[in-house]
């Protein structure tokens, strides 16, 4: 009996030594096992696994939206009315009667005219007239008008009877004034007024000597050389108030 115990034991031992010598083995291949996956970036047999970085998935494309229009990109239905139709004609800024040119001759032209026209700025003779109608004005035009010197706020009156066309202002002209005579074939014009008489409105029927505004310096003029712009032009067919054949007025004028 104390044989089989003694005999008992010693297989125990032997067994434990060899449990032990396999739990060493495998420790030691699991550890060298683990240090070669981590130095080939591979996860090791026997350790846990760990989840692989993945690309990013592609974004969709993005879906068409339609934006809503704003006042900004769409015109309002009058604008986008008004872009497609055609403007409407306007009438030229009239050039001033001193670009107006001479056909046909004042010959021709002076005989049809009633004459006998009344000196418009009041105070004023005919002695004291100079005819500028031919006289230079720049390098590329005539005046084809006389001036009528005299001092601001002198009354400036019709030379015939005859209606208001137009009251204009222009950039070279100042506060102007267009009357045609009672036959409507001739346009006078008054051009650098300081002021309109009170009353004077466009359609009026002027009497001769009738005020129509006061002399001035508007426009072109030199305000230290206050006068009146005088011209008279035939009209052409059209009756037009801004255009005409532009005749010397000097003549026309009572002596």
């Amino acid at each position: 009996m104390k044989r089989i115990l003694i005999f008992t034991a010693g297989v125990l031992v032997a067994a434990a030594g060899l449990l032990y010598g396999l739990q060493n083995d495998f420790f030691s291949t699991n550890v060298q096992a683990i240090t070669q996956a981590a130095a080939a970036g591979e996860p090791a047999r026997g350790a846990p696994a760990t989840a692989a970085p993945t690309a990013p998935e592609p974004l969709a494309p993005p879906t068409a939206v339609a934006l809503k229009a704003t006042p900004s990109d769409t015109p309002p239905a009058e604008t986008a009315a008004e872009n497609l139709s055609p403007p409407e004609p306007t009438a030229p800024e009239p050039i001033a009667t001193e670009a107006h040119t001479i056909a046909p001759t004042q010959a021709e032209l002076l005989p049809m005219h009633p004459g006998a026209l009344l000196i418009p700025v009041t105070g004023i003779t005919a002695a004291q007239l100079q005819d500028t109608f031919n006289d230079t004005r720049g390098s590329e035009r005539h005046h084809e008008a006389l001036d009528i010197m005299a001092p601001v706020k002198t009354p400036v009156v019709a030379v015939d009877d005859g209606k208001v066309m137009k009251l204009f202002t222009s950039v070279p002209g100042g506060l102007t004034v267009y009357q045609y005579d009672p036959s409507a074939s001739f346009a006078y014009y008054y051009a650098h007024l300081d002021s309109y008489a009170a009353d004077l409105v466009e359609g009026q029927t002027l009497k001769r000597g009738d005020l129509i505004g006061y002399v001035g310096a508007t426009g072109n003029a030199n305000a230290l050389a206050p006068h009146l712009h005088f011209a008279i032009f035939a009209l052409g067919p059209e009756k037009q108030w801004w255009k005409g054949t532009a005749i010397n007025p000097y003549p026309l004028f009572q002596r």
